[in-house]
């Protein structure tokens, strides 16, 4: 895992807090002004810290397996454990070399998948970053046509033929096992549907999208990282979260 940004680093001092308490490490938040997106936490630094107490009161550990920059933003994808076994994204904004802002995905651990594959394993380190913009352009393209807008018909035209990992923990490699999970899901009456990208995050061949929809016909939250390779999607690994109701968010600022 490549952390050579000084914010990167600073990210995976924040997010190791979770499980060590270090109040230094702490001190990158801006006191002043932290809007937070998870909406199981209160506003500010001050939800930061109900939250790190009781989390710390948990036995959480914390395992941050990739760390990826753009502009202002530094995005991680960890391996979590707090109440139970979780994989989650998140994404933090800076301004002035402080955090001011943070969104997060979080889905209980499952899998390995049908092809072996867990939730966070495969490769870690960005490269070709520059061609950081042509990947966002590819993948954000891939997710409006083949997710939000259903143009199946171009599906094959994102991919070097049927090689694909998939990291998803009910979806086998390839187009061929992304088919037979989408005709699974179909066979049980659950509904997938996408309808708004809200941010598309990269560095190098390496692409975060974030979006809204429904899953099983509840409202949620899509987290999708995609690793690029020779101009093709190569490899994926996701988290969903449903969003709770209106009446038990903790925030104002909602998930997105």
């Amino acid at each position: 895992m490549t952390t050579d940004s000084g914010n990167k680093q600073r990210i995976l001092a924040l997010l190791k807090t979770f499980e060590t308490g270090d109040s230094a490490a702490a001190s990158v938040i801006n006191p002043g002004k932290y809007i937070q997106h998870n909406l199981a936490a209160a506003d500010g630094l001050q939800g930061y810290n109900a939250l790190m107490k009781l989390l710390l009161a948990g036995s959480t550990t914390v395992n941050t397996v990739r760390v990826f920059e753009d502009g202002n933003y530094v995005f991680a994808h960890t391996d979590y454990n707090f109440f139970g076994p979780r994989i989650g994204f998140d994404i933090f904004r800076f301004e002035n070399g402080q955090v001011v802002e943070h969104w997060d995905n979080l889905q209980k651990t499952a899998g390995p998948n049908p092809s072996g594959h867990t939730m966070i394993d495969g490769p870690t380190a960005a490269s070709d970053r520059e061609k950081t913009s042509e990947n966002k352009a590819l993948v954000r393209q891939f997710v409006t046509d083949i997710l939000v807008d259903g143009r199946l018909d171009k599906l094959a035209g994102y991919f070097d033929g049927d090689t694909y990992t998939q990291h998803n923990p009910q979806i086998g490699d390839g187009l061929s096992g992304l088919g037979a999970a989408l005709q699974a899901l179909a066979a049980q009456g659950i509904a997938m549907q996408y309808d708004r990208i809200h941010q598309v995050l990269g560095e190098g061949n390496f692409v975060l999208v974030v979006s809204e929809g429904s899953f099983g016909g509840q409202h949620s939250s899509f987290y999708d990282l995609f690793r690029v390779e020779n101009g093709a999607i190569a490899e994926h690994w996701d988290t969903i979260e449903a969003i709770p109701a209106r009446s038990e968010w903790k925030n104002d600022n909602g998930k997105f």
